[in-house]
């Protein structure tokens, strides 16, 4: 699966507890990191100060379903049962 243009949504529902260029605590869940740009890109992609939790993340339809809002609900459905 290719990660859907406008979706954003793995860059605000899940937690991070590592840290991430500027955002050195991580990030809750929910938050937008401070590299997702207007558009819903990763400011980061591409570069070697991308964090390793965030390069590993694959787009795959168990976890984007068929829409961002489907894709923010199951992100938030897998960090509720993984706390």
């Amino acid at each position: 699966m290719e990660c859907r243009s406008g979706c954003g949504a793995c860059c605000i529902a899940p937690s991070i507890s590592g840290p991430i260029p500027g955002m050195p605590e991580g990030k809750a869940a929910g938050e937008a990191c401070i590299h997702l740009l207007a558009d819903m890109r990763c400011g980061l992609f591409g570069q070697p100060e991308r964090p390793p939790v965030c390069d590993r993340f694959k787009a795959a339809e168990d976890v984007c379903g068929g829409s961002r809002s489907e894709a923010l609900w199951l992100i938030d459905e897998l960090e509720s049962a993984t706390r």
